[in-house]
């Protein structure tokens, strides 16, 4: 997991994470990111290099929810607010406030406001003050439970107790002919329509290829096949989901080139932000394309991330890479805080040699000599990029 997180990745390059404006029935149980700052007033906290998390315990409907966090940072005072759903509790009402304490987990119950009360559903967000705050946000239903959350989607009767996100990866493809998903935790008793589009669509208003009956739910295996339309494309999206004015829902994308491959996992939770849980971008990949420069196992899943080491002031710094593709030439640029080093001065490049974890010094550009808080950025020169992005104090570290 890397430190000093920005913000949760927009992920303008393109990467198969949900950009979720379309509210999915699933249970609050699962945690919401805590983004670490993008800077922050405690060097050692955000140094810490872990991501703070936070989930809904229980509610009382009308009156009250417990939260309960994971990795928060020590003694920082956070406000409560509370909003309707979608606004990720952003210019809430105050409902609260709570002192981290030592950090790490702890259980804070907070009031449902007389302007929320009635709701369906509710966001909820904690944030430190200061200009680059720790926060993070989650939501609920305004329903009366005992821990475990059950769902109490109109349009969902036939999945009582569900709980979780729906998702799915890819097995196996076939080129211009078929491609293998195996769902997880799918609710049961669900029709889900199946569409395939370009890549970058996530399936929306996609072709539809069929559809697949979820059955008993949870894991199910299922092949679609891939439509003439689309035929000689070289990433696909596909999606499923159920039909409703909040539907389940889950999406993924695949290379269109022969392979067995153990896909990336892309899920659907009922979020407003990009689901990006490390914070820093990265192109998942579930097969290896066979052109051009990318050459990627087809066993390579997941999001590269790094971390800052170390930093001597206006020279260099120190970052370790975490979970990088192998075989890959990443160019690492610089820029001030908030560009996420986007168009940022060159710093030079380095080789992924066999992947995951490697330790990378690199020269701070002698245009930001002087700057407090520096973005850096690794991303290779694909159409469809991996990279990741950090920042750090322009101050010497042991």
């Amino acid at each position: 997991m890397i430190n000093n997180l920005i913000k949760a990745n927009r992920m303008k390059v393109h990467q198969e994470f949900a950009n979720f404006r379309r509210f999915l029935p699933v249970a609050f149980l699962a945690f919401a990111i805590l983004l670490l700052p993008a800077g922050s007033n405690l060097f050692d906290v955000a140094q810490s290099g872990t991501v703070p998390l936070m989930k809904i315990v229980s509610v009382v409907k009308d009156d009250s929810v417990t939260i309960r966090t994971e990795n928060f940072p020590a003694n920082t005072n956070f406000s409560a607010t509370m909003g309707p759903m979608g606004t990720q509790g952003i210019n809430g009402i105050v409902v609260g406030s709570v002192n981290s304490g030592s950090g790490g987990s702890f259980d804070a119950t907070f009031p449902i406001p007389a302007g929320l009360k009635g709701s369906y559903q509710i966001s909820i967000r904690l944030q430190s003050p200061g200009a680059f705050p720790y926060y993070s946000y989650n939501w609920f239903y305004n329903n009366t439970t005992g821990g475990t959350v059950p769902i109490s989607q109109p349009e969902q009767e036939t999945a009582p107790g569900y709980v979780g996100i729906p998702s799915f990866k890819i097995i196996a493809v076939k080129q211009n002919s078929d491609v293998t998903i195996e769902t997880n935790n799918f609710p049961p008793n669900q029709v889900f329509k199946v569409t395939m589009g370009l890549m970058g669509t996530r399936g929306v208003n996609g072709i539809e290829v069929g559809t697949l009956n979820s059955g008993n739910g949870g894991k199910l295996t299922e092949m679609f096949n891939i439509p003439a339309g689309l035929h000689g494309q070289a990433q696909i999206s596909i999606r499923a989901q159920t039909a409703g004015s909040n539907p389940y829902y889950a999406y993924n994308w695949f290379w269109n080139n022969d392979a067995n491959v153990a896909g990336v996992t892309m899920a659907s939770p009922q979020s407003t932000t990009p689901e990006t849980t490390a914070g820093t971008g990265g192109q998942p990949v579930t097969a290896a394309p066979k052109t051009g420069s990318m050459t990627v196992p087809v066993m390579y899943t997941g999001i590269p991330v790094m971390k800052i080491t170390g930093v001597v002031r206006d020279q260099s710094v120190t970052f370790e890479t975490m979970n990088y593709p192998p075989n890959q030439i990443f160019y690492v640029t610089m820029g001030p805080l908030g560009t996420q080093g986007i168009n940022g001065i060159s710093a030079g490049s380095f080789n992924s040699g066999k992947g995951g974890s490697m330790s990378v010094t690199l020269p701070i550009p002698s245009g930001l000599a002087g700057h407090y808080q520096i973005s850096i950025r690794s991303q290779t020169s694909h159409a469809y990029p991996f990279y990741s992005y950090n920042w750090f104090y322009n101050n010497t570290t042991s």
